[in-house]
């Protein structure tokens, strides 16, 4: 068997990083693409290398020269590169297809060893490599049948969205026969090429053999390996989080990214907060039926987005303003706030990381759970000269949650010595108890002092429409929060959201019975697992202490190498103690942490 690699294109969208290189040269983690796949290449029974170069080809020859290969290469020179297509650089290598099998490359991808194993070890001689398409892929696709037959090629122009289900992605790894290249392939290659010319694209005749009674070719489905296709500079970054050796560095380049993990192939991530019973389909197609009109739209200014954030909260327009996610809020909020403040911690760090340390004064529980009541705030605090105090309710990351009304006697409490009060309520809604929230006009009326935030995201499972809302009587403040941030703070799409939200009131209050009941069902299974305590919580996410066996760091990390799953390390969060945090995801997804979980603790 021969490897073909196809090296000739320009890579234009990497910019300055091809501007004097080939793509296949670019590093990922300090190694170049093709001295990582001529390496894993050389590994196989592969009797030669075929290359076809173009752009910079005697560039690559040379440095190719330098990487101690022992497989003979062959170099194979497109000096049209400019001009055509992959179709071109294929056919210049098509006596070669006839001679021999075939494990065919395009050289701008990157793959780990199993990749390569999982098309090699399997005995059918012509296989296309696929993987379930996943919203990162870009590039031609394919529908399958059970049996692995290529039902149709469907290229980027054919591509429809909701069919996305049904589809493959193209891993752009082949595996040919020389019977396939003799009888199929190369005889349908020179007849495409004659027929359309140089400037196409070789899954094109591909596409065109799959539609013969006997193909011969089959689609060989990939099963959580890990593969990455690199276009442009985003695609290099992810390739160095997914690829580096270096598995503390691993971890430490997925949590700076602080989300966007959909790009990740099949990460299951246990890390951020979101409600996964919401929002319904029918809340999703209303979105996407104006969607043309939301993107092409300007979204109405903070006045109106005010009066929608009132509308669905049920208090005055300006007692609330809207934000870019409740982090806009806590930014501004924070900015605005003076004097001595007081935080509880473990908590959500945006608010004392956006406050004055030397301003700061901390109530770390003394116990386990770091559990608190009201009253354990106001016996700290209470002997203390502070300004203000900030409450996370339920908190973050231990879950601790304080009833409705010992908070109320705390707003009375800090109302009689003058002390702003903030509430986080961003997980409030996953409480048992049914009455939770502080946001009623009644209650702000009361308590000048009061300021309540609330993440829409967290609760309502929208990050990506970047919602929060804060909410206070002190209406001067209000409005001097309303003037710091951006008129056109909310985009249209989240505009529309808070316009519509309240015709699906009935499948929310559905979608958190389901969370409180997953939860409830989460903890037990976790609880049974060795050398794990469960921290009792009211919100989408479980704190949980390990023993000594393991620590959060070891434990955090064999997760996403071992299984692609992301969890939440509190070791830095609780001064080094052994603690992480789980976030609440749907039933099968907690099923599969819990497996992996037990797999990995109760053989300790």
């Amino acid at each position: 068997m021969q490897a073909i690699i196809l090296a000739a294109g320009m890579g234009k969208r990497l910019k300055e990083l091809t501007q004097n290189n080939t793509k296949c040269m670019v590093k990922v983690n300090g190694v170049s693409l093709i001295d990582r796949m001529l390496h894993q290449i050389a590994k196989k029974d592969i009797s030669r290398i075929i290359i076809v170069v173009g752009y910079e080809g005697q560039k690559l020859i040379d440095y190719i020269s330098t990487l101690d290969i022992k497989v003979p290469i062959k170099y194979v020179n497109n000096p049209i590169y400019n001009k055509t297509n992959n179709i071109y650089s294929l056919a210049l290598a098509k006596n070669y297809l006839l001679e021999d099998d075939t494990l065919l490359f395009e050289s701008d991808l990157i793959f780990e060893d199993s990749v390569l194993d999982a098309l090699t070890e399997d005995p059918r001689g012509t296989l296309a490599l696929v993987d379930k398409y996943e919203s990162w892929m870009d590039g031609t696709c394919v529908k399958i049948a059970q049996d692995d037959t290529i039902e149709a090629f469907i290229p980027g122009k054919k591509f429809k969205f909701n069919e996305i289900k049904d589809y493959y992605k193209t891993v752009n790894i082949y595996k040919f026969s020389k019977h396939f290249s003799q009888t199929h392939y190369v005889p349908f290659l020179e007849a495409y090429q004659s027929a359309l010319g140089q400037n196409e694209y070789y899954e094109q005749v591909l596409r065109v053999i799959t539609m013969l009674d006997d193909p011969e070719i089959k689609a060989k489905r990939l099963n959580g390996q890990r593969w990455y296709e690199i276009d442009d500079i985003q695609d290099l970054d992810i390739a160095n989080s997914i690829f580096t050796p270096d598995d503390d560095e691993k971890i430490s380049l997925m949590m700076e990214r602080y989300g966007g993990y959909w790009r990740y192939p099949k990460l299951l991530d246990f890390c951020y907060l979101v409600n996964p019973y919401f929002p319904p389909q029918k809340l999703i197609d209303e979105i996407k039926a104006n969607f043309e009109t939301l993107i092409s739209e300007y979204p109405s200014g903070m006045k109106v987005n005010s009066l929608l954030a009132a509308k669905n909260f049920s208090v005055h327009q300006e007692n609330i303003v809207a934000g870019n996610g409740a982090a806009e809020l806590i930014k501004a909020l924070m900015e605005k706030m003076t004097g001595k403040t007081g935080f509880i911690r473990p908590t959500f760090e945006e608010y004392p990381n956006r406050y004055y340390k030397e301003n700061s004064i901390y109530f770390t529980p003394d116990n386990p759970d770091y559990s608190y009541t009201a009253d354990d705030i106001i016996n700290f605090f209470g002997t203390k000269s502070i300004d203000n105090i900030v409450i996370v309710n339920p908190d973050n990351p231990s879950g601790n949650y304080i009833k409705k009304s010992d908070l109320l006697r705390l707003a009375d409490w800090s109302s009689e010595k003058s002390i702003r009060l903030v509430i986080d309520e961003s997980f409030v809604d996953f409480a048992d108890e049914e009455d939770s929230t502080l946001i009623e006009q009644d209650i702000l009326n009361k308590y000048e002092n009061l300021f309540v935030i609330k993440s829409i995201s967290k609760s309502y499972g929208v990050p990506g429409l970047r919602l929060g809302i804060l909410v206070s009587s002190n209406t001067e403040v209000i409005s001097e929060l309303k003037k710091m941030v951006a008129i056109w703070n909310i985009n249209s799409f989240a505009e529309f959201y808070m316009q519509i939200e309240e015709k699906y009131k009935t499948y929310y209050i559905n979608a958190l019975q389901k969370v409180k009941q997953e939860r409830k069902r989460f903890q037990k299974e976790l609880s049974d697992i060795r050398h794990i305590r469960v921290i009792p919580s009211q919100a989408n996410f479980i704190m949980a202490e390990l023993t000594d066996k393991i620590s959060a760091h070891i434990l955090s990390k064999t997760l996403l190498i071992k299984y692609n799953i992301l969890i939440k390390d509190l070791t830095s969060k609780t001064n080094n103690k052994n603690y992480i945090r789980l976030a609440i995801r749907n039933t099968n997804d907690n099923n599969i942490l819990i497996s992996a979980l037990k797999e990995e603790l109760n053989k300790i």
